[in-house]
């Protein structure tokens, strides 16, 4: 089987991977495809910067920064993998890959790194609408009392 594992630097993406490597240690002969997707380059970059090739750079490597954590965990795991950075509007990226990868069902964080907080996030609730294959959240755990008495 393979598997669509958006990483975006958050916690709750590598939990999401966490949970796509438990089912491979319970027997799920897995395949995955990690993918971190960049936001495009803002008018204000392309401006200053003047070299669409330079911005496409910049975007890989910090794409690449953002994974090197998940990286780690899947080969700590000894299970196949690929890695692809994207630049991109986020869910019409990750339904392409999808696609081109031949990928099987997404396990993904409910919500990343964007500043919308919500029980599902804008990314999440694309693919939930639009990925014509499985999809499953990883959420977050719940908030411990000491966690929740630290914050007030």
């Amino acid at each position: 089987m393979k598997l669509l594992v958006p990483i975006d630097g958050s916690e709750l993406a590598l939990q999401a991977l966490q949970h796509a490597i438990a089912l491979a240690s319970a027997g799920l002969e897995l395949e995955l495809v990690l993918v971190n997707v960049q936001e495009p380059a803002s008018a204000y970059e392309m401006l200053t910067l003047h070299d669409a090739e330079a911005l496409a750079e910049v975007a890989v490597g910090a794409g690449r920064d953002l994974m090197a954590p998940a990286v780690e965990l899947v080969e700590a795991a000894y299970l196949l993998y690929s890695e692809t950075v994207v630049v991109g509007d986020v869910v019409p990226a990750l339904l392409e890959l999808l696609e081109e990868e031949g990928c099987d069902a997404v396990i993904m964080g409910s919500h990343g790194m964007g500043l919308v907080r919500s029980a599902l996030g804008s990314v999440s609730r694309g693919m939930l609408e639009h990925a014509p294959v499985p999809v499953t959240f990883v959420k977050a755990p719940p908030e411990s009392e000491s966690e929740a008495d630290a914050d007030e």
